[in-house]
C-alpha cells in the first residue's frame, strides 16, 4: 500500500531510495547500490548511503512535511557492495507526542541478510527548519 507521500518530496531515488510502501505503522524504502556509491575497487559502498536510506525510511513513516532527524543510534552489521538491493523497513518504537517520535529501522539486502539497524529520534516541526 502506498499512501500519498507528504515529506522529502525532492529526495533522490538514485542516492536515497524509492518508497515502496507507506502505511500507518510501517514504511518501506528500497535502494540499489550503484557504482557511484563505491569507495574502492572491490565495490564496497560508503555507509552513508545505507544510513541515508534508513533515515529516509524513518522520515517517510512519519510522513509530515517538516519532519527532521534529531538523533540516531545505529549499527552497521554487514558490508554492502555494488549490486546489492537494500530494503529499509521503518516502524514506530514510540510516539512520544505530536512532535517527537522514536523510529526503529532495519535494513536488509536482497538475500534478507540484515546489514544495518538503527533508532532514530525524529521531530515534526510546525514550520520548515530553515524558516
Amino acid at each position: 500500500m502506498l499512501d500519498i507521500q507528504n515529506t522529502h518530496l525532492n529526495a533522490s531515488e538514485k542516492f536515497i531510495g524509492k518508497v515502496i510502501a507507506i502505511e500507518a505503522e510501517k514504511a518501506i524504502v528500497e535502494l540499489k547500490i550503484i557504482d557511484e556509491m563505491a569507495v574502492d575497487s572491490l565495490g564496497l559502498s560508503h555507509g552513508g548511503f545505507t544510513f541515508g536510506l534508513a533515515d529516509y525510511a524513518a522520515m517517510v513513516l512519519i510522513n509530515k512535511p517538516n519532519v527532521v532527524l534529531g538523533k540516531a543510534e545505529t549499527k552497521f552489521i554487514k558490508p554492502t557492495v555494488v549490486g546489492n538491493i537494500l530494503t529499509a523497513t521503518a516502524s514506530y518504537k514510540e510516539k512520544i507526542n505530536e512532535v517527537k517520535s522514536v523510529i526503529e529501522v532495519s535494513v536488509v539486502n536482497e538475500n534478507e541478510v540484515k546489514v544495518f539497524e538503527g533508532e532514530f529520534v525524529c521531530f515534526s516541526l510546525e514550520k520548515h527548519v530553515l524558516d
